[in-house]
Formats: structure tokens, C-alpha cells, sequence
């Protein structure tokens, strides 16, 4: 079960609830704003999933849930958040709820959050702290885990 239960396969599973949110319960509040805000955020998360998957990659590291990583990245985008690509995710959820103009679906943000936190970022960080033990509480505690 691990191997199939992945973030973007969570990431999927919310934006295809918000879009049936929007669809069930057609609030139009946002307008053509909801479409450049949306855009934008979502343009915004694929960008910072991109760049935090590339410096992992650099330093030859996984980014694949669950499995040991080999360094610990605390430069660059990893500076203002320990979870840049489900803070990616976030903002592409979120975009998309503004972009089809579904603010009822907009509570499923905080709720994909903890869930990620939950069934993955957990585990993530006590995996980190058994490989790099100091290292990783100092980088914690001077970076926010979202932002």
C-alpha cells in the first residue's frame, strides 16, 4: 500500500473533490480575479515543487516519500520551508479552488494540510532526524515546516 500512496495521488483526490465541491455547490464569488489569483498560485506551486525536487536531485537525494534520504537539504527554497513541494501542493489545490470559482471548496486546503502532515510529513522527519540527528533539529528550528 505505501508504494501506491503517494502525495500527488492525494493532491488529485482533493482537487477532484473541490472540483466536485464547485460543482455541487456553485458559489461564483471570485470572479475573473479567482482566475488570475488561481493561475497564479497554481503556476506558483508547480514552480516551487519543480525547484525543491531539482536541489534534492542535485544533491542526490530522494524526494520520494518514505524512502531513507542520503543529505539533508537546508539551502536554497529549503531555507524558508522544510516542505516545499507539499507546500507546492497546497498552492495548487488552492489555486484551483479559485480558479473554478469553488469557495465552498476552499476548507479542503487546511484539511489536505494536515492530512499530508499526517501520512507523510511526520515520518519524513523522523526519518531525517535518525540520519542527520543535530543537523536536522538545528535546520528545524530556525525553518517553519509550511512557511
Amino acid at each position: 500500500m505505501d508504494r501506491i500512496e503517494i502525495p500527488p495521488l492525494w493532491l488529485l483526490l482533493f482537487l477532484a473533490l473541490a472540483w466536485g465541491i464547485g460543482q455541487w455547490l456553485p458559489l461564483p464569488l471570485f470572479g475573473v480575479a479567482g482566475r488570475w489569483l488561481g493561475g497564479a498560485l497554481v503556476a506558483a506551486g508547480v514552480a516551487l515543487m519543480g525547484l525543491a525536487a531539482a536541489q534534492m536531485v542535485l544533491l542526490r537525494t530522494t524526494f520520494i516519500p518514505r524512502r531513507d534520504p542520503s543529505a539533508l537539504v537546508t539551502g536554497g527554497i529549503f531555507r524558508l520551508s522544510r516542505n516545499p513541494i507539499y507546500l507546492g501542493d497546497a498552492l495548487v489545490l488552492t489555486g484551483a479552488i479559485l480558479w473554478w470559482d469553488a469557495p465552498a471548496a476552499l476548507p479542503l486546503v487546511p484539511i489536505f494540510m494536515a492530512l499530508i502532515q499526517h501520512r507523510f510529513i511526520r515520518g519524513e522527519e523522523a526519518r531525517l532526524r535518525a540520519h542527520f540527528g543535530d543537523a536536522f533539529e538545528a535546520w528545524a528550528a530556525r525553518t517553519r515546516r509550511w512557511l
